[in-house]
């Protein structure tokens, strides 16, 4: 599979939403555009508002979530038992496929490194990216201290317009829904 790099988001101005009555309009609260609806504001906006999210209050949640050991309540342990089965199911279709050790595999969207990790341990070449730095920084903490992890994987910051390469494999989990 053959991806193509594209420009880098632009970033727009510091999104702050404290009137939840224009958030539920549609409408943004900070900003030159403010008085504009969500509906005309440019994709890139968006970019900045999950970037934002996901390097801050969105890391918080989402690492506790993704993480074996943090304090979830029975929402988010749904949550995270349905990540894990949507992982195990993903790895199962590796695993029947044949070896994946040696091949590449792009991880768009990699979060914490949920999907990542285990295809490393498994001796693939693994790129994973997300928007989020927090999010990179996590993945790359986790597969450092991972002893099992055979091929270290590299993650790097990068929102999904902007990814590029060859791959054999490229996955994609858990990424629309936040768009």
């Amino acid at each position: 599979m053959e991806m193509h790099r594209r420009g880098s988001a632009a970033r727009g101005p510091a999104v702050r939403m404290p009137a939840a009555a224009a958030a539920a309009a549609g409408m943004r609260t900070a900003g030159p555009r403010a008085a504009l609806p969500r509906r005309c504001i440019s994709m890139a906006d968006d970019k900045v508002v999950v970037k934002q999210y996901f390097n801050n209050e969105g890391f918080d949640r989402w690492n506790r979530i993704y993480s074996e050991d943090g304090e979830v309540n029975s929402v988010q342990l749904d949550i995270r038992n349905g990540h894990q089965e949507t992982v195990d199911k993903i790895l199962k279709w590796i695993d029947d496929d044949g070896d994946i050790a040696g091949r590449t595999v792009c991880d768009a969207g990699c979060g914490v490194g949920s999907l990542a990790i285990p295809l490393a341990r498994r001796g693939a070449k693994v790129e994973g990216s997300d928007i989020s730095e927090a999010m990179v920084a996590e993945a790359t903490r986790r597969a450092a201290a991972d002893p099992a992890v055979q091929t270290r994987p590299k993650f790097y910051p990068s929102d999904l317009s902007a990814l590029s390469g060859k791959y054999d494999t490229v996955t994609c989990v858990d990424v629309m829904i936040h768009y």
